[in-house]
């Protein structure tokens, strides 16, 4: 091999190395320093806030990032209490109508019982007294074996569960704690944003200060219009589901139409959660209307959000539609629900890196190019 393809391999080893090493330690001190990386994420967010208030109204960095932290704790509770009025509410109707309809399923499943699963069973009781011994014994032993698997393995799945519960408890503290370290860590690095700044690229090499510039105001943009188009799909999901459960005339359509928003954050999975059983028991219990209903307004949801997400994510953050698609199927496959945040994200991050350059400079490292310097 000539001299010069073994320097371009070594320089394509160092690169690799090197990203492999940064990312490794960044997770290592993401582990021990993650209330301080939310602290750094929340003070970004609110940084545009924080100078308006700063410069339209006259009060000192210290202030405007006081009330800012403030309007944005007055939000979350006030958005909590909201929610928390209506689930009381929301429980209080469902303990009066719960009685009411489970009486309807136990005697659906009488029903059920007596006039579909009696008869098949002394069908199959009959069949198997034709058969001999031997093949009695074998089929009694694989519906016997059947059945201890199915309650083992419900009997660990619930255990599972309820093992959490305390385990969630157990680490309530520590839950608050992060909390306070990264809004006390919000207002610190807030507050002296701008010195943190001139420190920061005061340290770091001028050329590498200028490339990371253009891809922190890429990220900026980019992360913006990730939020933005997150924001977009969950309002539309709300509006056909409210619309929809409107014109089903089902009651606390609003409250369900902002769950339902909100809890398809989780593409695929989140609108399912509600619909599906709701869909079940409505059919179980012979509410045929409302089961053709739900089933048409939950599929017109999963549609509306498979057409629109690749668009919207692509008019918002800049990247091809087709690229997104194939961003969100790969990121699936790799890391399951997950990756559907986490692959328009790399994406993001990746295109981010071509259009300001930094790959191509990394190519002509690579390849000893003096311009890459």
């Amino acid at each position: 091999m000539p001299l010069k393809n073994i320097y371009k391999l070594l320089r394509f080893l160092f690169v690799i190395f090197s990203i492999i090493l940064l990312i490794f330690c960044l997770f290592y001190l993401f582990t021990y320093t993650y209330p301080f990386f939310f602290a750094l994420l929340i003070a970004f967010l609110l940084n545009p806030l924080v100078n308006f208030l700063e410069l339209r109204f006259k009060f000192n960095r210290p202030l405007a990032t006081f009330l800012s932290i403030l309007f944005v704790l007055v939000i979350i509770m006030g958005v909590t209490t909201f929610l928390i009025i209506e689930l009381i509410n929301g429980t209080t109707y469902l303990a009066v109508q719960i009685p009411y309809h489970f009486k309807t399923l136990v005697t659906f499943i009488q029903d059920l019982v007596t006039q579909h699963v009696i008869p098949v069973y002394q069908k199959l009781t009959s069949m198997i007294s034709m058969l001999d011994p031997n093949q009695q014994n074998a089929i009694l032993n694989n519906v016997q074996n059947m059945g201890d698997n199915l309650a083992s393995s419900g009997a660990v799945l619930l255990q599972q569960l309820l093992q959490q519960i305390p385990s969630l408890l157990s680490n309530l503290p520590s839950y608050l704690s992060v909390l306070v370290f990264s809004f006390l860590g919000t207002f610190f690095i807030s507050k002296d944003w701008y010195k943190l700044r001139e420190l920061f690229l005061n340290i770091i090499p001028k050329s590498f200060s200028t490339s990371g510039s253009e891809v922190f105001k890429g990220l900026k943009k980019a992360l913006f219009g990730f939020i933005k188009a997150q924001i977009i799909l969950i309002s539309i999901t709300a509006i056909i589901v409210l619309i929809g459960l409107l014109c089903l005339q089902v009651e606390h359509a609003i409250t369900i139409a902002i769950i339902t928003g909100l809890i398809d954050l989780l593409p695929y999975l989140g609108t399912g959660l509600i619909f599906i059983p709701w869909i079940l028991y409505m059919f179980l219990t012979g509410n045929y209307f409302l089961t053709i209903g739900l089933s048409i307004l939950y599929f017109t949801v999963v549609i509306q959000r498979q057409l629109m997400e690749p668009k919207v994510l692509s008019n918002n953050i800049g990247l091809n539609p087709l690229a997104t698609l194939i961003s969100l199927f790969a990121g699936f496959q790799l890391w399951g629900l997950l990756g559907l945040m986490i692959g328009p994200v790399i994406l993001v991050i990746l295109n981010t890196l071509y259009q300001t350059g930094v790959i191509e400079q990394l190519w002509l490292y690579i390849n000893g190019n003096k311009n890459s310097h």
